[in-house]
């Protein structure tokens, strides 16, 4: 299969209004892509198509502000980029949602929001979409799951069944389309810099302490730039990589999981014994619980035992 190449084509970016997001719509724009960005947050996704349209004003970019977690509104959205664009040279699915506690500490609700946002909108965008990657010759798809896609630390449950959902469903996909001439992506980023933390949830059973002694560890592990795991993202889909791994917050876990894939926990245990008891870490950047209505944004969230996204 040959090296992907955008210029001329439409991609479709889900997750575009900041964080890994935002950086690869940059990215594409510069590569001479077409754009149809989706994102809730209007604002957010004006800045930057705006920036976009300043940067290269003879690239074409459509939006589409959608929550993720209505299924209705997400086939419907889908459904209108369809037929406007019957022919798709590249889809990353790009949004996600974190949400920090236990699975005891968490609503059955709150562990669903988690699942709909991080899985099923990726399912639905894809199944929607898909004829329109195989009418268009050399197409690829990039679905973003997680570090948590890879290992699955306590206090994470929702976010890493959504996003090992996610690599199950990618890696399934990329036997299935080989012989379309579709190239498939799994992406698992480590510790960056993203707003989805400032967005997540924490479940409604965690007391504040423990969510703030979380955050305090947890941002320390966001070292990476979204630009360069942007790039990184990008580079992979190229070269039809299979699997991206971002930084050595997910390379080295990776490695850990590979090595001792029933017994990692209590390496992970070890490392984090000067940490208090039970804390379920929500991600870096929140000021505290969030309402339930935060917002889908890029992928790179990292809460629980050193969680880079």
């Amino acid at each position: 299969m040959r090296d992907l190449d955008v210029r001329g084509g439409v991609a479709v970016l889900t997750g575009a209004a900041s964080g890994i997001g935002a950086a690869l719509a940059h990215g594409l724009a510069r590569r001479g892509a077409d754009l149809v960005l989706l994102d809730r947050d209007a604002d957010g996704l004006a800045a930057v198509v705006e920036a976009i349209r300043a940067a290269h004003p003879d690239r074409r970019v459509e939006t589409h502000l959608v929550d993720l977690a209505d299924a209705e509104a997400t086939d419907r959205v889908a459904a209108e980029i369809h037929r406007a664009h019957p022919r798709i040279r590249l889809l990353i699915n790009n949004a996600g949602v974190a949400l920090g506690g236990r699975f005891d500490q968490v609503t059955l609700d709150e562990f669903l929001w988690v699942v709909e946002i991080n899985f099923r909108a990726v399912v639905r965008l894809t199944h929607a979409l898909l004829p329109a990657l195989k009418a268009e010759p050399g197409a690829h798809l990039v679905n973003v799951s997680s570090l948590f896609g890879l290992i699955a630390p306590a206090g994470q449950a929702a976010y890493s069944a959504s996003k090992f959902a996610v690599r199950g469903f990618t890696e399934a996909l990329r036997h299935e389309l080989v012989d379309d001439g579709i190239g498939v992506t799994s992406v698992h980023p480590g510790g960056i810099r993203t707003r989805i933390a400032a967005s997540a949830r924490v479940g409604s059973g965690v007391p504040v302490e423990e969510y703030e002694a979380g955050r305090r560890q947890f941002e320390k592990l966001l070292t990476i730039d979204p630009a360069t795991a942007a790039e990184v993202i990008l580079r992979g889909a190229r070269r039809r990589r299979g699997r991206v791994l971002i930084g050595w917050s997910a390379k080295l876990p990776d490695l850990l999981a590979r090595v001792a894939p029933a017994g990692y926990g209590r390496v992970l245990a070890l490392a984090m014994r000067s940490r208090p008891a039970r804390v379920p870490t929500p991600p870096a950047g929140s000021a505290g619980p969030t309402p339930p209505a935060a917002r889908p944004v890029g992928e790179a969230v990292v809460p629980e035992p050193g969680r880079p996204a």
